[in-house]
């Protein structure tokens, strides 16, 4: 806009420069011409002949008129001349301002003057005497002021020129200022809201346009942010849902690739589940019958309910799991969600109450059909004869002992499993605990000649009840002498480490096949039950044991290599962790 003002202010300039300066040398011309009238009526009387009078005379009209006088003969001789001596003057009959005369058109010249070195504006006219023409006036006013005058002419109009540009530029910017304001701050808030910053506002002002433009953003603005709000509040709901419901959630897409998962799947699989996100599902979830479930509803587009068993790390898990598809308004599949049930508790009770019954008659069964049978042995006559009552006798005490200790483990393990069942915590050396149950195991170790063998490293002291992890350490070198041949070796290492101490039990035993490892910690599970049911086993040794790990927050974990042997893991807490 400054360039527009600047070049149209120059356009006038160049305009009115020229103009300004023909309309003065129009002014020039006219007043010489009259001054030309105005001497030549003074001179019409006097006798041009008298050259003397003549020069005096038009040395003074000069003087007043402020002009150069010339009076050329008809020859073209100069009779007199104020700037010159007119005797040295060369003819002046084709000069240009007297042949014109002589023509009849107008006689203006303007030329440079060799005379007085400088340019002159020319008048003639022709002098007549008595009727008669008696020679030629030449009048010469110098273009200096002429030239004086435009540069007079130029500088006022640059002076006002430049003065009006100021004014209108300040002028011009204040409006456009007032116009391009709210333009531009309607520009900033819609840059703000594209960022997502819908709390922006603009001025609405009170310009028609312009303010009902803003007016229309800030309204647009407010709506948007309304909605961004609810539609916020909505997704942290539904987070929150997702994220805490006890269920495992995944969503998978049309492409296969899981796009969502919720904190329980990480419990569920135990796995970082959060790697899975925007993988191929099948590359990531390791369980077959999990893939096969999920290849079906892709397949069938059906809602499919299953249940199913799946073993994560050492134990076994049951799942209810539902999957349906995800279909648009076009009924075209979009995905598929799975949402993951855990029932193991419901299926371990259930398991339970039936291997609970199942096991302790089983149990129970033996010990009392050998008492029953024994009993009515000797009350039928054998008691008469001294060897085979003592015999019978024996066997009686021994199976009444089993019975006593299976029902001395059930009993127990029913108290650790009670919601009353405590520990009393102390700091306990495990190097002198190892040493108290070797001493209790050593004659039943001697009996099959196995070594007992320790090994410390560091200072183990652990927090927790030195009765409950003297009954640990016990059932687990118990354990290993029933399941090792004899001149087997049981090893204990005791790992003192920066937060925790590392207990293994190591035996040289028929170690555990793979598939049974899970189930190792179930009530009256057995690896080899002819064998430890000949050893007095109650099959409850190593479910109490993970009850009391629990207890102490401890991890255990099995390692078995079937014939070679098998190593019980428990890490321990050297100091008393906190109650979640």
């Amino acid at each position: 806009m400054s360039l527009i003002i600047l070049l149209v202010l120059a356009g006038l300039g160049a305009i009115q420069g020229p103009f300004f300066k023909e309309f003065y040398l129009e002014r020039m011309s006219d007043r010489i011409e009259k001054e030309s009238d105005v001497v030549a009526y003074y001179l019409q009387d006097m006798d041009l002949g008298n050259q003397e009078s003549l020069q005096e005379v038009t040395m003074e009209l000069a003087d007043r008129l402020d002009v150069r006088i010339t009076i050329v003969a008809p020859d073209g001789e100069v009779l007199a001349e104020t700037d010159a001596d007119p005797q040295d003057m060369e003819n002046h009959l084709s000069r240009q301002e007297i042949q014109s005369v002589i023509q009849g058109t107008p006689a203006r010249e303007t030329r440079y003057s060799a005379t007085v070195e400088s340019e002159l504006l020319y008048y003639a006219m022709a002098l007549e005497s008595n009727g008669e023409q008696a020679g030629f006036l030449r009048l010469g006013m110098e273009m200096e002021e002429l030239n004086s005058v435009y540069q007079n002419i130029w500088t006022l109009l640059f002076v006002s020129f430049f003065i009006a540009f100021l004014i209108i530029l300040v002028l011009a910017s204040k409006l456009t200022n007032q116009m391009v304001k709210p333009v531009e701050d309607a520009r900033r808030v819609a840059n703000e809201l594209a960022k997502g910053n819908f709390s922006a506002r603009t001025f609405e002002g009170a310009n028609l346009e312009t303010g009902e433009l803003n007016r229309s953003i800030n309204v647009l603005a407010e709506n948007l942010q309304q909605i961004t709000q609810t539609y916020e509040n909505q997704q942290e709901r539904l987070e929150t849902l997702i994220e805490n419901m006890g269920s495992g959630l995944i969503l998978i897409n049309t492409k296969g690739d899981i796009t969502l998962l919720n904190r329980s799947c990480k419990v569920i699989f135990d796995e970082e589940t959060e790697l899975w996100k925007n993988q191929l599902y099948y590359k990531v979830i390791k369980h077959k019958k999990i893939i096969k479930f999920i290849q079906e509803i892709f397949l069938t587009e059906k809602p499919t309910r299953k249940q199913i068993k799946l073993q994560i790390g050492i134990y076994y898990k049951h799942f209810d799991v539902h999957g349906a598809p995800i279909l648009g308004q076009d009924d075209k599949l979009k995905g598929i969600v799975l949402v993951f049930h855990n029932i193991t508790e419901l299926k371990k009770l259930e398991q339970a109450r039936k291997d609970f019954v199942a096991n302790v008659s089983h149990e129970l069964k033996t010990p009392v059909t050998s008492l029953k049978g024994f009993t009515e042995t000797l009350l039928d006559g054998a008691m008469e004869d001294e060897h085979l009552r003592k015999q019978f006798l024996t066997i009686i005490a021994n199976e009444s002992e089993r019975l006593e200790g299976l029902i001395y483990d059930l009993l127990e393990l029913s108290k650790i499993e009670g919601t009353q069942f405590q520990l009393n915590w102390e700091e306990i050396s495990l190097d002198s605990l190892t040493d108290e149950v070797f001493l209790i195991l050593n004659d039943k170790a001697e009996k099959k000649q196995m070594k007992l063998v320790k090994k410390v490293t560091g200072t183990p002291m652990i927090a927790g009840d030195p009765h409950r992890i003297k009954q640990i350490l016990i059932n687990l070198v118990n354990n290993a002498i029933v399941y090792t041949p004899e001149q087997g070796t049981i090893t204990i290492r005791v790992k003192e480490q920066a937060e925790t101490v590392l207990l293994e039990v190591e035996d040289t035993g028929i170690g555990i096949n793979k598939k049974e490892i899970p189930r190792v910690f179930e009530r009256f599970y057995r690896v080899d039950r002819a064998r430890s049911r000949n050893s007095g086993g109650t099959g409850l040794g190593l479910a109490i044991v993970k009850h009391l790990a629990e207890a102490h927050h401890a991890n255990l974990s099995v390692e078995s290599d079937e014939g070679k042997g098998t190593v019980f893991r428990l890490m321990f807490y050297k100091r008393r962790p906190e109650n979640k």
